[in-house]
């Protein structure tokens, strides 16, 4: 049975959505007026969701200021790429047999699209068909607690800066990133479900890439913030 969402959740997926697309940043304060205006809604759901969101870290209550989006350090991204790899690998090989070939279609699917997105330099659909990668078999796990979990540390790593895809260094790496989803969906195929674990939690989710996460998020930060 599909869940039901609230009008909280509408407006959580709202702001995580505009963190995705570069329409907040970091330091930056998140409106409540503009929010509601936007959605057409009352204060209570959005106060709601900002409150859920800033208890998983991803705003921060700032006084004088209100609700803004949290900086996060270099640190934090390493150590959170260590857990949500391990909980990621885990969800995968949960996941192995339960994946019919749509499933694979669809994965392959949103492997050609991550690399149309980077050469067309779309920050917004390269961030979108990656989150739904990773969510398909997420999803089939069949665990609905290591799901949430899953979602609730990734909710700190909205942050991204749109404009990633514009510099040939960066695309490079994305490409290196995408050339392992690849090999993500060729061990699904094979039904490889420990060397999915593995894989996913030791190479893919891999400090190199946090250390070039954290310096995106990072370098936006600087830019945007007022003194």
């Amino acid at each position: 049975m599909e869940e039901i969402k609230t009008l909280k959740d509408h407006v959580y997926d709202y702001i995580a959505d505009q963190i995705r697309a570069g329409n907040m940043q970091p330091n930056q304060k998140v409106s409540e007026t503009d929010i509601c205006e936007d959605l057409k809604i009352s204060r209570t759901p959005v106060r709601e969701a900002l409150i859920q969101l800033t208890a998983e870290g991803v705003l921060e209550k700032q006084a004088r200021k209100g609700f803004v989006i949290k900086i996060i350090s270099e640190e934090e991204i390493i150590q959170l790429y260590e857990i949500i790899g391990a909980l990621d690998g885990y969800a995968a090989r949960k996941a192995c047999d339960k994946l019919d070939a749509q499933d694979l279609a669809n994965l392959e699917f949103y492997v050609d699209s991550i690399d149309l997105a980077i050469k067309a330099g779309n920050s917004q659909m390269y961030h979108e068909q990656q989150h739904k990668f990773h969510q398909l078999y997420i999803d089939k796990c069949g665990n609905p607690s290591l799901i949430a979990e899953i979602a609730k540390l990734n909710s700190k790593l909205l942050k991204k800066t749109s404009e990633d895809l514009h510099k040939k260094e960066n695309q490079e790496i994305l490409f290196d990133t995408n050339r392992q989803h690849r090999e993500i969906l060729r061990l699904f195929t094979m039904k490889e479900k420990d060397e999915l674990f593995r894989y996913i939690s030791e190479t893919h989710w891999t400090p190199h890439y946090a250390s070039y996460d954290a310096k995106s998020s990072i370098a936006t930060s600087a830019a945007f913030k007022k003194e």
